[in-house]
C-alpha cells in the first residue's frame, strides 16, 4: 500500500510553468509505474504522463515537448514539470501509482488553473 500527496498546483498565466510533486509514503523503487492524470470540469480523467520503474516515459500528444515526468527514488517523489502552459491544461491533476498485483492508488489531486 502507498499514500500519495500532490503539491505544486496553482494559478498561472498562459505560457508560464509549474512543477507538480507527488510524494509517496514509502519507497517507490519497487512501484511498477507512476503517472499523472488530469480531469477538467465535465471531462473524463485522462492520462497525461507516466514513468515506469525502469525510467521509461510516455505522454499524451497534447503535452509532448511541454511536460516532463521524472522520478527521484531517493526522495520517494515523482515530478511533473509543465512548461508553456495553455488554458486547456486547466484541470485537477492526480498522481497515480500501480503496485505489483496489480493494485492502483491515487492522490487527492491538486488544482492547476491557466489563465489566458
Amino acid at each position: 500500500q502507498v499514500q500519495l500527496v500532490e503539491s505544486g498546483g496553482g494559478l498561472v498565466q498562459a505560457g508560464g510553468s509549474l512543477r507538480l510533486s507527488c510524494a509517496a509514503s514509502r519507497s517507490i523503487i519497487s512501484i511498477t509505474s507512476m503517472a499523472w492524470y488530469r480531469q477538467a470540469p465535465g471531462k473524463q480523467r485522462e492520462l497525461v504522463a507516466g514513468i515506469t520503474s525502469g525510467g521509461r516515459t510516455n505522454y499524451i500528444d497534447s503535452v509532448k515537448g511541454r511536460f516532463t515526468i521524472s522520478r527521484d527514488n531517493a526522495k520517494n517523489t515523482v515530478y511533473l514539470q509543465m512548461n508553456s502552459l495553455k488554458p486547456d491544461d486547466t484541470a485537477v491533476y492526480y498522481c497515480n501509482a500501480v503496485l505489483p498485483g496489480p493494485f492502483t492508488f491515487w492522490g487527492p489531486g491538486t488544482q492547476v488553473t491557466v489563465s489566458s
